[in-house]
C-alpha cells in the first residue's frame, strides 16, 4: 500500500492499539505525530506507548530529544519527512499516530518552513499589544485574541517568511497519498474514559515522574507544555491539594480533547469511527475494510 495512514483522536480512544493492529496488516511502521512524545522522560503523562505495547513493531520520532532541547515543526517536518520515504522505500506502510495537529500537516502538506535561525522573543508585550502588532499584518486573522501561542507563533510566521499565516493555509496541498482515520466516542463515554485514564496514570506513577521533573528545575517548553506536570508542580510547592491538582488534570484533558476534534475537522479531511468500547476489534476490522476499499 503506497500511502500513508494518519490515525488520530484524543487520548484513551485506543490509537496505539489501533496503530499496532494496522501495521500488523498492512505492513506498516509507526511514526509519532505527537509533540510531547519526542521527548525522553516524559512517559506516563504523555501516554507515550510502552516497549511491551509495541509488539516489536518499528516505531520512530519517539524519545529524540532531551527535555533541555529545542525542537519545532520545522525540525518535526524534516524528521517525519524522512522516515515517511524511509518506509516507503521498503514498500511499507507509513502509520502516523497523535494528536499534534500542526505536526501532522506540516508533514503531509506543502508547507515550506524556513529554519528558524533566529527566536523570536514577545516575553514584553502583553497579549493585547501583540493582537495589535498581528492585526496591523493581518487585519483578516481568525486567531483569538487570548490565544497568546498561535498570536506570537503567527507573528513569528511573518517574521521569517514575510507573508501572513493565513496565505500558507489557503494553498495547503497534500504531498502524499493520505488516509485520515479518526477515532470519537460520544462525549459522555470520552470523559468517562480520559478521567479513569488520568487516575491510571497517577497508579502508574505519574506523581513520581512529575517530582524528578519538579526537582530537576527545568522549566522548558517540553516540560510545561503537557498536561500533567504542571499542574502538580502546584501541589509539590505546596499551593494546591493533590485533589485539586488532579481535578484540572482531568479538566484541562477534556477541554484538550474537544479543542482536537475541533480543530481537526476545521483543518483536514478525518474520517470518524465511532469506537467499539465494548468490542474494539470491530472498530478496527471496520477501519480495516474501509481501508481496503480505497482505490
Amino acid at each position: 500500500m503506497n500511502k500513508v495512514i494518519v490515525i488520530v483522536g484524543p487520548t484513551g480512544v485506543g490509537k496505539t492499539k489501533l496503530s499496532i493492529s494496522l501495521a500488523k496488516e498492512l505492513n506498516g511502521e509507526i511514526i509519532n505525530a505527537d509533540s510531547t512524545q519526542v521527548y525522553r522522560a516524559l512517559d506516563i503523562a504523555t501516554a507515550k506507548v510502552t516497549k511491551e505495547e509495541q509488539e516489536d513493531i518499528p516505531h520512530h520520532l519517539f524519545d529524540i530529544k532531551d527535555i533541555e532541547e529545542d525542537y519545532t515543526v520545522y525540525d518535526y517536518q524534516k524528521d517525519s519527512r524522512f522516515k515517511i520515504e524511509e518506509i516507503l522505500s521498503k514498500n511499507k506502510t507509513p502509520i502516523m499516530v497523535g494528536g499534534t495537529g500542526l505536526y501532522i500537516k506540516a508533514s503531509l502538506y506543502n508547507y515550506d518552513f524556513k529554519e528558524e535561525q533566529v527566536k523570536y522573543n514577545y516575553e514584553e508585550f502583553s497579549n493585547e499589544e501583540l493582537y495589535d502588532k498581528l492585526l496591523s499584518i493581518d487585519p483578516n486573522t481568525t486567531i483569538h485574541r487570548n490565544n497568546r501561542k498561535r498570536v506570537e507563533r503567527a507573528l513569528s510566521y511573518y517574521e521569517i517568511n514575510h507573508k501572513v499565516l493565513g496565505d500558507k493555509d489557503k494553498s495547503d496541498r497534500l504531498i502524499y497519498d493520505t488516509i485520515v482515520i479518526g477515532l470519537t466516542l460520544n462525549r459522555e463515554e470520552l470523559y468517562c474514559i480520559i478521567n479513569k485514564r488520568v487516575d491510571i496514570m497517577i497508579d502508574n506513577g505519574l506523581i513520581e515522574e512529575a517530582i524528578t521533573l519538579y526537582q530537576s528545575n527545568i522549566r522548558t517548553k517540553a516540560v510545561l507544555t503537557p498536561i500533567g506536570y504542571k499542574e502538580l508542580f502546584e501541589y509539590f510547592e505546596g499551593k494546591k491539594e493533590l485533589e485539586e491538582c488532579i481535578e484540572l488534570i482531568k479538566q484541562k484533558s477534556r477541554r484538550y480533547a474537544k479543542r482536537q476534534y475541533t480543530w481537526f475537522n476545521n483543518q483536514m479531511n478525518v474520517k470518524w469511527f465511532n469506537v467499539d468500547i465494548k468490542n474494539f476489534n470491530n472498530t478496527i476490522n471496520e477501519i480495516l475494510e474501509y481501508i481496503k476499499n480505497i482505490k
